[in-house]
């Protein structure tokens, strides 16, 4: 009977090391896990398998946070150009074509009396104007030509009469200058361009984080397609093991409890699989929605062959932040706003004037053909003059409240510069971790695989027990999760890194 025993165990031991080395080729080809050095390969090509820099190209040029950034740069780009082209000379051609009018008026008659009678008249002008605001002077110059026609018919006593008259105007120059006021359209210029450059850098910034939003999915999808694949295996070497302790439960071998251990491992690995393919089909369909690809076959990637090894040096980082972010610009120009506002809040409460002169020929006449004939001069001048005389505080207040929003903005100022400081150099002390960590995961999960190897050919001849087996798979599956999750700590980094610095510290140059 020792005999059978010793000749039945070893059957089974031998059968199933043959099941479970069939068992732990069982994962898909596609994409492969190794546990080489970092720089190997992480992944076999496979026919249309879409590798990282794929998804972000894809991403950046389809995808639909990709299109809204481009959206907004065209509206900024197109609103700075009709700012652009409101500095120039402005040409207008204007005119009321009819202004008709009837009414008792009051008649003068040559007798000296002033009669009552209904008139009937009409006026029609057209004329072409040319405009130029002059910002650093705060006014604007125009040039102007005019042609008016009166028509008029009365009915005075003695008869209707009819009398149109004429009058030309074949050029006038006015300028219009406000004195002891806030230059408005200088404001306006260095805010806009201000603001235009604003948009140029948070188009750059959210690029950068569409590439870090679609590595991230990216290397979601990939964890979890290892994690399925890597269910999968466990859940066949468990049913294998759960085979072959049965086998030395009905022989003797091991305790009631070691095959209820060896069951129950099994229903969880049969669980695991279902959560690790539902979490592969949403992170799947999370990538999908990102590079706005669709359709119904499972999509097939292959995670990058190497990560950037690039020196971030973090003093090089915080230079580049604090002279490249759109934080930077938006912290200029909210300071230029405030500034206007103090500004204009002094000049609102106190003395205040407004010029105006103009010179031109005018003419006029009852016939047209003589209108323009021997013009003669027009001038013109208004000096107006405003002082706030009392306001009950209230002038007083706005200044107050100019001043400390001015401050306010001042101090928030600091802490979005202190913070960016901060940002772009612990993201550069971050991504050189980063790659540290990766090599230390990579290593770690080779030897957690090695480990598993040697546990489960020890257990199968019996030489370790089924607690010690599954220590050795827990301790490979989390070898293989920090490993992943490595990797996309190395690349969402990588992109966190050039997101804050609008940096390329691979070829030493700034995003364009």
């Amino acid at each position: 009977m020792p005999s059978l025993r010793r000749s039945l165990c070893g059957a089974l031991s031998l059968s199933a090391t043959a099941v479970l080395a069939v068992a732990a080729q069982q994962s898909t080809p596609c994409p492969p896990r190794t546990a080489q050095p970092i720089l190997a390969q992480a992944g076999g090509p496979c026919p249309s398998a879409l590798t990282l820099q794929d998804a972000i190209t894809l991403a950046a040029k389809q995808g639909p946070a990709a299109s809204a950034a481009r959206s907004a740069l065209a509206e900024a780009r197109a609103r700075d150009r009709a700012f652009s082209a409101r500095l120039l000379p402005q040409i207008q051609l204007q005119g009321d074509v009819a202004n008709y009018n009837h009414a008792v008026v009051p008649v003068f008659l040559q007798t000296g009396e002033t009669v009552f009678a209904p008139q009937s008249q009409n006026e029609s002008y057209m004329g072409v104007s040319v405009t130029q605001a002059l910002p650093w002077l705060g006014g604007s110059l125009k040039v102007t030509s005019l042609l008016d026609r009166l028509d008029q018919t009365s009915d005075a006593g003695s008869g209707s009469v009819a009398h149109r008259t004429w009058k030309s105007t074949p050029f006038q120059i006015e300028i219009d200058q406000n004195l002891f006021q806030p230059r408005e359209q200088l404001w306006d210029t260095r805010a806009q361009s201000l603001r235009s450059s604003v948009a140029e850098r948070v188009y750059l910034e959210q690029r950068e984080d569409i590439a870090a939003s679609t590595a991230s999915a990216f290397f979601d999808y990939y964890a979890a397609t290892v994690a399925l694949q890597n269910a999968t295996a466990n859940a066949a070497v468990n049913d294998t093991l759960y085979t072959l302790n049965k086998g030395r439960y009905e022989v003797g071998k091991i305790g009631e409890n070691d095959l209820l251990a060896s069951e129950l491992a099994l229903l969880n690995a049969r669980a695991a699989v279902d959560g690790a393919r539902l979490e592969r089909d949403r992170s799947e369909s999370a990538l999908r929605r990102l590079i706005n690809v669709h359709g119904t076959d499972t999509l097939a990637i292959v995670a990058p062959n190497q990560v950037p090894t690039i020196e971030a040096d973090p003093e090089v980082a915080v230079h580049e932040a604090l002279r490249n972010a759109s934080l930077m610009q938006q912290t200029e120009l909210d300071s230029v706003n405030a500034k206007r506002s103090e500004t204009e809040a002094r000049f609102r409460n106190g003395f205040t004037a407004s010029l105006g002169a103009g010179y031109g020929m005018n003419q006029t006449s009852t016939l047209f053909g003589t209108a323009y004939a021997s013009p003669l001069p027009q001038q013109k001048f208004h000096l107006g003059v405003t002082m706030p005389f009392f306001q009950w505080g209230g002038g007083r207040a706005d200044v107050q409240a100019a001043r400390a929003e001015q401050a306010r903005v001042a101090s928030a100022s600091r802490q979005r510069r202190e913070e960016l400081t901060e940002d772009a150099r612990y993201a550069a002390l971050q991504l050189t971790q980063s790659l540290r960590q990766l090599a230390i995961s990579a290593k770690a999960d080779t030897v957690a695989s090695k480990r598993f190897e040697v546990a489960k050919n020890r257990y199968v001849i019996g030489k370790i027990g089924i607690s010690d087996l599954f220590i050795a798979q827990n301790e490979k599956n989390q070898a293989l999760t920090a490993y992943i999750q490595s990797l996309r700590g190395v690349w969402t980094g990588y992109y966190h890194l050039r997101r804050v610095t609008l940096y390329d510290f691979a070829t030493k140059t700034e995003l364009q």
